[in-house]
């Protein structure tokens, strides 16, 4: 049976390619639970599948980019063989603000800001970009930072903004951005927020039950385009690279990326409820990556703790002169030309030095995601995207996906050939999962052969094989961004963290 709620349908911008095939946006928020399965869904898979993502209700004329659309949560609740999905656009003071002048008010990122106005207080909080689940909610993030929406579980209602802290309130213009990291073991959430203003960056933990435990400025030089952070079980890591928006085109109201190779990255870590005086710096060789697979801790052979990070960066050339182009960086993912490395660092807190180097530049993958209750302590596997050759200028394929086993440096692939498109895929473990990759690969398809999107599930221990159940959708899920796995029993009100 499936349930619509029908917003008004918007004249869309047709001769957008970002409005157009599997990125086009729907109108409706549906429940359906009679949906055509091929295959055998396992009875083992138990919990929620969620992924974020834009769907404007509205277009700004001008120029839209795929990263301008309002949030919207598309759900699949596995339940002993059962499925339901339902979607629900993640309810926004600006999204509301639109429905009720009935236009899109905000500019998007190819647009020019207002005269005098820095584009991080002009531009709509779309919520599109991350989700979380943390006590018992669901937590919606954008990329940009602002305002964290909490949302039902069962439902996906907006339930309001995550409570927030007088701190918090106070950080001005400083805002929660998107890749916060949740330790499933404690039910800890690890945030940073950054900005144009001093001091550029805050770090922050909220408890198991939602209360802030920990927030700190941290110094930068200036302004910088963080996307990710990283967590151990007892440090986070936070990321300074030397990216940063054009000082002129930013106060004319524009973006224009500025890579600057004499300067070095650097990673703070910091204890996970430490104070300002006990961050430390970490060098390392001028890069920029979006997203992390995982950190953890580990003894080296002198006895010395070390700090390992592994993530997917852009790739340099080989014979690198300095440069790096960042016309199109942070505004599209896999495009013509682009390309991401598997990449490691190690910070040593005996000695303060850093050393770094590729684990794999053969697959082209992003999007990493892990079991779960792996965050911060050390994994052997890594689900990411495998990234396809692209076909417009402005448009990523999302062709496959990869399993790595960091364990054995080897990886096996599964790519069904033109015509598919998927998204970032989160793992599901089994009930009873008795190892580390005991359960399942979970994630939005888009059969562009039969123009539908499906929903494929994985056996992440026979990953080569492919899906062992394709679960077809009444509607399209249109291309998005980050995803999330919730356990049944933290559905059913589990405890807030979990041993492995």
């Amino acid at each position: 049976m499936t349930h619509a709620t029908l917003v008004q349908p918007q004249p869309y911008l047709i001769d957008n390619p970002n409005l157009q095939g599997g990125f086009a946006p729907v109108d409706r928020e549906i429940v359906a639970d009679r949906l055509e399965v091929i295959g055998e869904i396992p009875t083992d898979l138990n919990g929620l599948y969620v992924r974020n993502g834009p769907v404007p209700q509205h277009v700004r004329p001008g120029k839209y980019h795929w990263y301008d659309g309002d949030g919207m949560l598309h759900g699949v609740r596995f339940d002993r063989g059962r499925v339901v999905y339902r979607n629900r656009w993640v309810e926004t003071e600006g999204l509301l603000g639109d429905r009720a002048q009935g236009e899109n008010l905000w500019p998007g990122i190819k647009q020019k800001m207002p005269e005098g106005v820095l584009p991080d207080d002009a531009m709509k909080n779309t919520s599109n970009t991350d989700v979380k689940f943390h006590n018992g909610r669901l937590l919606s993030m954008w990329y940009r930072g602002g305002s964290v929406y909490q949302v039902d579980p069962e439902t996906l209602a907006t339930v309001g903004k995550l409570e927030q802290d007088p701190r918090l309130a106070a950080l001005q213009g400083l805002q929660i951005s998107a890749h916060s990291r949740v330790d499933e073991r404690t039910g800890e959430y690890m945030f940073f927020a950054y900005g144009n203003r001093h001091p550029y960056m805050h770090y922050g933990v909220l408890a198991a039950d939602g209360s802030l435990k920990t927030l700190i400025p941290v110094e930068l030089p200036g302004p910088r385009l963080p996307h990710d952070m990283a967590i151990t079980e007892h440090y986070s890591i936070l990321h300074d690279f030397p990216l940063v928006n054009n000082p002129e085109a930013l106060k004319a109201g524009r973006y224009s990326l500025d890579f600057h190779p004499e300067w070095r990255s650097r990673f703070a870590i910091v204890p996970r409820n430490g104070t300002a005086d006990q961050i430390r710096w970490f060098d390392a060789d001028p890069r920029y990556m979006l997203h992390v697979v995982n950190a953890w801790e580990e003894t080296n052979a002198r006895g010395e703790t070390e700090v390992v990070m592994v993530g997917t960066p852009y790739s340099m050339p080989k014979q690198y002169d300095g440069s790096l182009d960042v016309k199109r960086l942070l505004f599209t993912i896999g495009t013509q030309g682009t390309d991401y490395e598997l990449y490691m660092w190690r910070f040593n807190l005996a000695t303060g030095r850093t050393h770094e180097g590729l684990v794999d530049d053969i697959l082209n993958t992003e999007f990493p995601m892990i079991n779960g209750l792996y965050q911060g302590r050390k994994n052997r596997f890594s689900y990411n995207v495998l990234m396809g050759r692209t076909r417009t200028v402005e448009q990523p394929r999302f062709a496959g996906m990869a399993k790595y086993d960091l364990e054995r440096g080897s990886a096996v692939a599964f790519h069904p050939g033109e015509g598919f498109w998927f998204s970032e895929a989160p793992f599901a473990p089994a009930d009873h999962a008795k190892a580390e990759d005991d359960g399942y690969v979970v994630g939005f398809v888009w059969n562009e052969q039969e123009a539908r999107s499906e929903v494929w599930v994985t056996d992440a221990r026979h990953f080569a094989d492919g899906p062992v159940a394709r679960i077809v959708l009444p509607q399209r899920v249109p291309h998005g961004f980050h995803s999330t796995w919730v356990r049944g029993e933290l559905l059913a009100g589990g405890s807030k963290g979990a041993q492995a």
